[in-house]
């Protein structure tokens, strides 16, 4: 009797004990200390390891290193180190994504114990494979105010990481890079503030971990400051403790809150946390044990760095320092040289007493536990098909858009010149050092006139000398700085040169420079106006930054590390856009990529039935264009394919991108009166037929005028040239380009006003003018604008709108402005001209018109469209200026009868439900827009804020061809945007 109370008197102690908040330790007993729920983790544990025997249970305690770019000798040798000494887990290394996945499920298929699978993949699984964009580095991250962007990032990754069968990402980095020459962190830091770090580094944990994938914060306890790499060396830190407690070990803390599951251990000389020699911190039972375990009560997974960094391999070889990691407390031996030696040196160490076995089983059960909990109990093999496409999304790449958008910093400003205002009054250039920076430039150009050049990094003086004479009209010169390294001792690879070449430009003129790399190579631009930081170069970097310099989206970056006198911590900030348009993903407005991409098959099916020889097709949606393609030639038979910068001749859509953009103008401003006569503006009028027509009626097509009047017959005999009318070539009297040589007499352009004045007007029907779509409608607007503004319609655009808007390329003919090889030909026409018509407009009319007609003349690209009806949606404002007011705007669009569907000026849609006319049947009835004959639409969308373009030229080499409406090419495109939309809305 008195035994049985003894034991049961001594257990109660040894309860009591072990569950006092006072010893610590209550994690000796959190094996069992589990919920109900959890009783079935416990169990597998159990069963696992019962499984194994002494052998096989300390190979959980190792994970080595693994390629999917070796050959056969590689893989044989991990298969035989699994299936001898049963490995705890693999971390891969560099290959490919299918490469990986097959020799994943091949080693996990020849394992006797489930694998843990790794990757240090601190910016995702495109730091380790050669087909996948990789996210932002850490200092990127750093800059971005918002950690919900970051948060968002490592959802995405554990979402790739388990597509690839993996369970533990090797990051984030939380080291505070408090010293701007470390080597080894750098750019991998979210920065020097100590609480920025935790902040950004809790938010990427909890994104990976949210979603069942380990996090690993390293390198414990800190190696943000540190001037040496601990891959070659182990690197000094002779901070006091307090300030290592204060700094870097301030991340840690926070995380521990929100439950890390692992950390990585650095290999670091630290005397005031370890004075025992040289000692690595990764080796040292009072970092490990003493600091992180017990006065951090850290309960997760603890790993070494890896064990073949010369920061340890120095002081004990391959399997000992195995073992000298185990007893300084870490749970996982990564990356070792030689599983089998340490095996036998962790088995001497047990019976010499030095480590007990209790406490192997304990550390092998902790790994156990966390292999369920990443659901290793319940192993599949991946499913390879389709598994690219899984890792590679559209909603990936939406993400990393935002991401880099959020990070980039507009550093310096001074005097507000960014973002960019009165385009009309500033020539710009761009200059690309050290690289070609194609984006860059692409960018650019969609925001105004830009001519480019480049010149390579450390450019010798003659060149910088000729560059400077190239450069010396411009007024605004903008840089691109490339082939930045993350190397401090070699100046993160600027040239003195080049930074002297800046200094003089920004001597001259206004310069801005746009740093595409590590943002510590700003204390190299100390003193330049205008710095704005991208952190990295990359297509998406190269594509935003010249968003952020012309409006197009405003800037939020704080730079994250100082690094001089002007660039220090937190400059930058919240720098508001103009509201210009700003290019990017489908998915970052809420449209379904998919279901676009089926606009290639309906643009592709166009050429192949010789609808027309090519075609762009452009999608914005709430001011950002997420759609842009090309497709096919400029012509059927070889010829350049077209592009983003092909300009076409735009037909009709004349009618409402410039005479009604002038009326507009006009109305806005009270100088035109829609509701009076032409004869109240053209006094030549007056005692002719066209006299009382009200503008209202003529905008409206409801003015009883004629569809059109094929005024060319007047000038030809026989089918040839009259010569009192033409000639080949310029003389006096006949100065005005009809084509490529031909000209016509001066007096041509009087005479069709004549013959379109003494026209006749179509009778009426039931005491009203019915509705017909009439070209001569904007002759006679076209003579209203011309006469209030007493100048010439193409010249008060391009000075009011097109100029100031920065489209460069939207213009009245183009022949005299930009290579012919720009311009994609239309009709070969035999009936009028004898020629192929390129460069020169194409509606005879407007051709005998001088080439600015109301009705045709205007050329442009797709961007320019996009541009001009982004001002309509935007109620007449774009950028820094307003163009028109809001109230114009809404009564121009409208529909303005009960006879047809047409606004003043605008086409609509049928106002029948399910009919669409000439836009898709799925546009709403408020949407606006026009077509044009050669093979043209633009439609706005204003309750969908959406706007598309389709530019062809179908007409192409002969006008007959009417395959493009007969196939309803240009409706059917409409159509799918909105089902694209319809499918991310439910």
């Amino acid at each position: 009797m008195r035994n049985w109370l003894w034991k049961i008197a001594s257990l109660s102690i040894i309860v009591l004990f072990f569950t006092s908040p006072s010893t610590g330790l209550n994690s000796l007993t959190l094996e069992r200390d589990f919920e109900p729920e959890n009783m079935d983790m416990l169990n597998w544990v159990d069963s696992v390891f019962n499984n194994l025997n002494e052998e096989e249970r300390l190979g959980q305690l190792f994970m080595v290193a693994a390629y999917s770019n070796k050959d056969q000798n590689h893989v044989n040798e991990i298969t035989n180190l699994i299936e001898k000494e049963n490995l705890g887990g693999l971390i891969f290394f560099q290959g490919g994504p299918i490469r990986q996945a097959r020799l994943t499920n091949y080693y996990q298929s020849k394992a006797k114990t489930p694998l843990f699978l790794a990757m240090d993949a601190e910016w995702g699984i495109g730091m380790r494979f050669d087909s996948i964009p990789d996210f932002p580095k850490a200092m990127t991250l750093g800059a971005i105010p918002d950690t919900q962007l970051i948060y968002e990032m490592g959802k995405e990754m554990a979402r790739q990481f388990k597509e690839l069968g993996m369970h533990i990402n090797f990051a984030p980095v939380v080291d505070v890079n408090s010293n701007p020459d470390n080597p080894v962190i750098g750019y991998r830091s979210f920065g020097e503030n100590p609480q920025a770090v935790a902040a950004r580094s809790v938010a990427y944990m909890k994104g990976l971990q949210d979603h069942g994938i380990i996090a690993n914060a390293k390198h414990f306890p800190g190696h943000g400051d540190t001037e040496a790499d601990s891959h070659y060396s182990l690197p000094l830190i002779r901070h006091p403790e307090q300030r290592i407690w204060e700094v870097d070990l301030y991340p840690y803390q926070e995380l521990f809150k929100e439950n890390l599951k692992s950390v990585m251990v650095a290999h670091l000389n630290i005397p005031s946390l370890e004075d025992s020699g040289n000692k690595p911190t990764s080796l040292s039972k009072k970092v490990v044990t003493d600091l992180l375990q017990k006065q951090m009560n850290f309960k997760g997974l603890i790993f070494t760095d890896a064990l073949n960094m010369q920061g340890v391999t120095k002081f004990y070889g391959p399997g000992e320092v195995d073992l000298q990691a185990l007893l300084a407390g870490n749970d996982v031996l990564l990356y070792s040289q030689n599983v089998s030696k340490a095996k036998t040196l962790i088995r001497e160490a047990v019976a010499d007493g030095k480590i007990e076995q209790s406490e192997i089983d304990r550390r092998v059960k902790k790994i156990l536990k966390a292999k369920y909990e990443v659901g290793l109990n319940r192993y599949q093999p991946l499913e390879l098909e389709g598994l690219y496409e899984r890792l590679v999304t559209p909603e990936n790449e939406e993400i990393r858009e935002r991401l880099y958008a959020a990070a980039l910093t507009v550093a310096s400003n001074k005097n507000g010149l960014l973002p960019f205002k009165q385009l009309d009054t500033k020539r710009f250039a761009s200059l690309s050092i050290g690289g070609k920076g194609e984006d860059f430039q692409k960018t650019l150009s969609k925001y105004a006139q830009f001519e480019h050049f480049t010149i390579s990094k450390a450019a010798s003086e003659s060149e910088h000398y000729n560059l400077m004479k190239k450069l010396e009209d411009f007024d605004v010169v903008v840089v691109g700085l490339q082939g930045i390294t993350n190397s401090p001792r070699r100046a993160f690879g600027i040239a003195p040169g080049d930074v002297a070449l800046l200094r003089k430009l920004q001597e001259r003129q206004e310069l801005v420079t746009v740093l595409f790399g590590n943002a510590y190579a700003t204390r190299f631009l100390e003193g330049l106006d205008h710095v704005v930081i991208a952190y990295e170069d990359n297509y998406l970097t190269q594509q935003l930054s010249p968003q952020i310099l012309f409006g197009g989206r405003p800037a939020m970056g704080i730079l994250p590390v100082s690094t001089g006198t002007q660039f220090t911590y937190g400059v930058g900030g919240f720098l508001s856009g103009l509201n210009r348009l700003s290019y990017g993903s489908p998915e970052s407005v809420g449209l379904d990529s998919k279901i676009l991409d089926r606009i290639d098959e309906v643009a592709e099916k166009a050429i192949k039935i010789q609808a027309t020889p090519g075609a762009n097709v452009l999608v914005v949606k709430d001011g950002k264009v997420v759609f842009e393609r090309s497709y096919g030639k400029l012509e059927y038979r070889n010829s350049p394919k077209v592009n983003s910068e092909t300009v076409y001749d735009l037909a009709s859509i004349t009618k409402v991108l410039a005479t009604t953009q002038a009326v507009m103008f006009l109305e806005s401003r009270g100088e035109l009166d829609m509701n009076k006569t032409l004869g109240d503006y053209l006094p030549e009028l007056q005692g002719t037929n066209k006299e009382n027509l009200a503008l209202k009626d003529v905008m409206a097509h409801e003015a009883g005028l004629k569809a059109f009047i094929p005024h060319y017959v007047n000038t030809v005999e026989s089918g040839q040239w009259r010569s009192d009318y033409y000639q080949p070539s310029s003389s006096p009297g006949f100065t005005r380009p009809v084509s490529n040589e031909m000209y016509a007499n001066d007096a041509l352009r009087d005479s069709i006003w004549q013959w379109t004045v003494e026209s006749e007007l179509l009778p009426k029907r039931g005491g009203r003018n019915r509705y017909v779509y009439s070209d001569l409608t904007m002759y006679f607007m076209q003579a209203v604008v011309e006469r209030i503004v007493n100048q010439p319609l193409d010249e008060f655009l391009d000075q009011n709108f097109y100029q100031p808007l920065g489209l460069y390329t939207l213009t009245f003919k183009p022949f005299e402005k930009m290579p012919l090889d720009n311009i994609a030909p239309t009709e070969n026409d035999v009936a009028f001209r004898k020629r192929q018509i390129r460069g020169y407009v194409h509606d005879p009319g407007a051709a005998m018109y001088g080439g600015v007609a109301g009705h045709a003349g205007l050329f442009g690209k797709a961007n320019d469209l996009a541009v001009m009806m982004q001002m309509m949606l935007n109620m007449g404002y774009y950028g820094d200026v307003s163009l028109l007011k809001p109230g114009t705007v809404r009564e121009f669009t409208k529909r303005q009868s009960t006879q047809s569907r047409r606004g003043w000026g605008w086409d609509k849609p049928e106002p029948e439900p399910d009919k669409g006319g000439s836009a898709g049947k799925l546009a709403p009835k408020s949407t606006f827009g026009h077509t044009g004959f050669t093979g043209t639409c633009v439609w706005a969308d204003p309750e969908n804020n959406l706007i598309y373009v389709f530019l062809s030229n179908r007409v192409y080499p002969e006008a007959e061809n009417r395959k493009l409406l007969s196939e309803e090419i240009r409706t059917q495109i409409h159509d799918i945007i909105y089902e694209a939309m319809a499918t991310k809305n439910k």
